[in-house]
Formats: C-alpha cells, sequence, structure tokens
C-alpha cells in the first residue's frame, strides 16, 4: 500500500530539499516523488542530499500541473501550514497516516507539499479531499519541506505496520468506489458552468460560491455512482434551461 502513496512538490525552490524528501521517502518504505515544476532539477545538490535514496530520484515524475500529479488518485491531501479564511475537513499528522494507508487499498493517493516559502495556494488547497496540520511549536512552527515530508512519510509508515498486525480498521465500508479525483473536477467545472447557465453564480463576481461548494462536495466525499448521478441532473438542468431560453426568445408560452 505504501507504493500506492505519492509525495508530491510544488514548484520547490531549493533542489536540496528534493534529495531531502527523496531520502525521507525511502526511509519510510515509500516510492512516489511527483515534481511539479521545479525550479532547478535535475540538479547535483539534490543527488548529494539523496544520499543513498538517489534510485528515488530517478524514477522521480516531473509534470507541468498539479492536475497531472494528482491524476488517477481517490483521495488528495494537502498540507496547510496556516488557518483558511474557510475551514476545510482537517486531519493531524497521525490521522492522515492512517487514512491515507487504508485508502491505498483501493487507489493511488497523493499527499502535497507546497513551496517553501508560501505552501500552496488557496486555488491548489480547494483541489484536496482533506488538508493536514502538523502542530509544531506555534513560536517557531515553520518546518523545513524534506522534514514535513519526513513526518508524514513516518506516520504513513506507522499506519501500515498497523494494517500488517491487522489493527488497521476499514475505514472505507462502502459499496461503490470513492470517485477520483479528475473525475470530481471535470465535475466541478460541469456545476459551475450551469450555475452560470441559470443566472446562479457569476464568474466575475463569484464570491465564494464555488469554494463553499467544493467544500460541501468534500463533506460528503461522493462515489463514482453518485458523481455519474450529479452529472446527468446538471445535463437534464442545462437542456431545461436551453429549451426555456429557445421558447422564451421566439415568444413561445412555457408551461
Amino acid at each position: 500500500m505504501l507504493d500506492k502513496i505519492r509525495i508530491v512538490l510544488v514548484n520547490t525552490t531549493h533542489p536540496g530539499n528534493i534529495g531531502g524528501a527523496a531520502r525521507a521517502i525511502k526511509n519510510m518504505g515509500l516510492s512516489q516523488l511527483w515534481l511539479v515544476a521545479p525550479r532547478e532539477y535535475p540538479a547535483d545538490r539534490a543527488l548529494w542530499r539523496a544520499a543513498n535514496a538517489t534510485d528515488i530520484l530517478d524514477m522521480a515524475v516531473v509534470v507541468d500541473t498539479l492536475d497531472e500529479a494528482i491524476a488517477g488518485c481517490g483521495m488528495v491531501v494537502g498540507t496547510s501550514a496556516r488557518d483558511r479564511r474557510i475551514p476545510w475537513p482537517l486531519l493531524n499528522p497521525r490521522e492522515c497516516g492512517r487514512r491515507v494507508v487504508s485508502e491505498a487499498r483501493q487507489h493511488q493517493v497523493a499527499i502535497i507539499f507546497g513551496r517553501e516559502d508560501r505552501g500552496l495556494t488557496n486555488d491548489e488547497l480547494h483541489k484536496c479531499t482533506y488538508h493536514v496540520h502538523i502542530p509544531s511549536n506555534p513560536d517557531y512552527s515553520s518546518l523545513n519541506l524534506a522534514a514535513a515530508v519526513q513526518v508524514l512519510a513516518y506516520e504513513a509508515r506507522m499506519a501500515a505496520l498497523e494494517n500488517e498486525r491487522g489493527e488497521l480498521p476499514d475505514l472505507n465500508q462502502w459499496d461503490v468506489p470513492p470517485a477520483r479525483i479528475s473525475d470530481i473536477e471535470m465535475y466541478f467545472q460541469h456545476l459551475e458552468q450551469a450555475l452560470v447557465d441559470i443566472d446562479f453564480h457569476d464568474r466575475d463576481n463569484p464570491r465564494q460560491t464555488m469554494t463553499r461548494l467544493r467544500r460541501l462536495y468534500g463533506r460528503i466525499r461522493l462515489d463514482e455512482m453518485e458523481l455519474s448521478i450529479l452529472r446527468g441532473v446538471l445535463t437534464a438542468i442545462q437542456n431545461l434551461n436551453h429549451k426555456y431560453r429557445q421558447c422564451r426568445e421566439s415568444g413561445k408560452k412555457t408551461e
């Protein structure tokens, strides 16, 4: 199951942190490192910091966008070091480890780490199923990127050992698999367009409509069948709205 956990680093500035993350990943028995548009990579400093974990760097997947890095995942956890204006479902590191290992029984999962200076953007965090916060010393809360990877990779390993002993509860007792993150993103695009079509949502003055809807659906955790049903409902609404507008424009009476 540890092989199904992706560690995703977004726009990493210092290549040494990539090497340090690779070392942390191998220490804890994980294997997947994904890099989203790193500023400097490949780099000698990454190799030096990786020590004997250069095989993790050799297998690292470099992509241009976060969407590419989380494609195919059924759950995504974003690391967040600060409170957000709109709170999101939040895990502590231990809960995160148990959750990602339990979900890795079914599908790929990803843990996303942001930039060294400012973390993940709100838009990136909105793509996540959960957020995780490492409760460090409030007087000095800034963690090195590789150290943060080490903490969460350690918790994933501890959960995997629990699972080997038969002590990890099944957190996914459901009849249909959870919808994949990429499919949920397509649904949100569809939802936003449908809300625009019926004049409920204004893209030029969005306020927090889509953000709060994302949070709502995140709490529900849609499965594949539910997502398919909702896509069908949106299509039916759009079709009915199109017919209504055609009738109104042609002067016909509508019921």
